[in-house]
């Protein structure tokens, strides 16, 4: 599958590398380990619900990662990082 970052996931990236090392290793490791997973092991992951129920979301700490599967281009949709608090 094809991978995107968004640019709001891009410089949110950005600024976690500078403050909280950890954090960033961890989102790194899942965002690799994602984009390893076939499209059965993808729809494991929870989807969210009205609205973003296109999106996609796996727990990091208490962040939570959104992202979304284009089947017909086949690609895989990094969009954000959000604390868990401000996604719900």
């Amino acid at each position: 599958m094809k991978i995107v970052i968004s640019d709001e996931l891009t410089r949110t990236l950005k600024r976690l590398k500078r403050r909280d090392l950890t954090l960033f290793t961890q989102v790194q490791n899942k965002l690799s380990q994602i984009a390893t997973f076939d499209e059965a092991s993808i729809n494991h992951f929870k989807n969210l619900r009205s609205n973003m129920s296109n999106y996609k979301r796996v727990h990091i700490g208490s962040f939570v990662l959104l992202f979304r599967v284009e089947k017909d281009k086949d690609t895989i949709i990094f969009d954000r990082l959000v604390h868990h608090d401000d996604v719900y």
